[in-house]
């Protein structure tokens, strides 16, 4: 025991030092600057450094697969289907052209319409314009990460040495600076909304608690490496206005909160999350909904239009695509948010995905998987630009209104302006949209009709005089 004693005192005194050294290194270089929101320029060394490995990884694996006389995956962000900007009439027109001998302008069934259907259907199979912006997408270059490049193979021991090296630095070095990060940020942000919560309504509490908020946002974002470029920062949201922005990621939320004060809006949780909501309730107005209180939409619209008349209450944050899209396209926006008549504030985010994939897809992932994901990427960059406000027009109506909005995000952001329900990604594809096509033909054959069991008609192999005269219109 006598030869284990100092031992043991040696241990515990490198164990002190090496705690005291990390909790130093971690106030001096991230917490204290991350309150002032200051920083050093370190990640953004980092960053630079990192794309110049990436580049030559990409490098050295083209140069093994050359000798090798190996096929490179290249990604196709077009598509692999060349699709001609012609409608539903010009295409019907050009398959009678050229295999009927009846007149182009007939108003009879053609057998060989179906096969203008058909190809639709097997291009939308093919090349699903819905289904792909649920999922990951493939990197040109390789970021030293299995998960990201379908090129990733033995090509040398120095290439793998090297991404050994990066596992070792992610997972060992990284992963436990983020989450000491993370769980300082959480504890701040429970225990500092819960002090101010005690105090009395006033100037003083707002002051305290937007810079609360702000403040440990900005120590969650130094959790995940965050580089983050804002543009235009003089169309912030302002008091009583509507922030509005495309979805791609639960961190979303603290991109935007570590730049500006925003009121949020959610349903209530359990667990930890509702330790945070409730905490956060008490110094700042957000507005959380009971899991039965979310599905009543004109409930919602009352408490979200409370919430912008009163001018000294912040800005509230909406994300109105209701699900996750992988940061390549924008799709379909709810229109609740915009009938309530306030100023809209839109915000356009985009995602480098060569430092790690900001995607939720969970379908596929876990809250605590997807988090363990991003903790363990290289760092996450994103551009936010901050878009002139808009009011809806006097001839708009809300879903007008949503889709000029929607244009204009997607248009910043360079991002795919889609029609697509993000819904598709859980539910069935709506009758109405089914509908719709069936209305296309129709008048395409027809001129313009408003009978609905006319359309259900002429797709159950009736002709197009025969259906006219069944429902009485001759």
């Amino acid at each position: 025991m006598s030869f284990l004693l100092p031992f043991d005192s040696l241990v515990c005194t490198l164990l002190g030092i090496s705690l005291t050294v990390w909790i130093t290194l971690l106030l001096v270089f991230i917490i204290v600057p991350a309150i002032f929101g200051v920083s050093f320029g370190i990640r953004k060394l980092y960053m630079k450094t990192l794309l110049k490995v990436f580049e030559w990884a990409t490098l050295r694996i083209e140069r093994g697969a050359r000798e090798r006389k190996q096929a490179i995956y290249k990604t196709n962000s077009n598509g692999i289907i060349v699709k001609e900007p012609t409608s539903l009439e010009e295409e019907i027109k050009q398959l009678r052209r050229n295999g009927s001998n009846r007149a182009l302008d007939s108003r009879e069934f053609e057998m060989s319409d179906i096969f203008y259907f058909c190809r639709k259907g097997v291009e939308t199979i093919v090349d699903d314009e819905v289904t792909k912006r649920f999922s990951a997408e493939e990197l040109e270059s390789w970021n030293l990460m299995t998960r990201t490049n379908n090129n990733f193979q033995y090509i040398s021991l120095r290439l793998t040495v090297l991404w050994g090296l990066g596992v070792f630095v992610r997972y060992c070095f990284l992963l436990p600076l983020r989450v000491t990060l993370a769980i300082t940020g959480i504890s701040l942000l429970v225990i500092g909304t819960t002090m101010v919560g005690y105090l009395p309504n006033g100037w003083f509490k707002d002051f305290l608690s937007k810079h609360v908020h702000l403040m440990c946002y900005r120590i969650c974002v130094r959790a995940l490496t965050a580089i983050i470029h804002y543009h235009d920062s003089e169309n912030r949201p302002k008091n009583g206005g509507i922030c509005v922005a495309n979805h791609t990621s639960p961190i979303d939320v603290i991109i935007l909160a570590s730049d500006g004060f925003y009121a949020m809006v959610g349903q209530i949780h359990g667990g930890l999350m509702g330790v945070i909501q409730r905490a956060m309730v008490k110094a700042c107005p957000h507005i959380w909904f009971e899991r039965s209180e979310v599905k009543d939409r004109n409930l919602v619209a009352r408490r979200l239009s409370e919430h912008v008349r009163d001018q000294a209450k912040l800005p509230i944050l909406i994300f109105p695509e209701g699900t996750c899209i992988n940061n390549t396209s924008v799709m379909m926006f709810k229109k609740g948010s915009f009938e309530i008549g306030a100023t809209v504030y839109p915000v356009a985010i985009k995602y480098d995905p060569r430092f790690g994939e900001a995607f939720w897809n969970s379908s596929k992932y876990g809250m605590v998987n997807y988090l363990l994901r991003m903790m363990t990427s290289w760092a996450v960059v994103c551009s936010v630009w901050y878009l002139p406000p808009v009011t809806r027009e006097e001839d708009e109506d809300a879903v007008q209104f949503a889709n000029r909005v929607k244009a204009a995000i997607a248009r910043q952001g360079g991002l795919v302006d889609l029609l697509w329900d993000g819904g598709l990604k859980r539910q069935k594809v709506k009758d109405t949209y089914k509908e719709e096509q069936q209305k296309l033909y129709s008048q395409s054959e027809y001129g313009t009709v408003h009978n609905l069991e006319y359309y259900r008609c002429v797709f159950s192999h009736f002709s197009m005089s025969r259906c006219v005269k069944q429902i009485g219109w001759l």
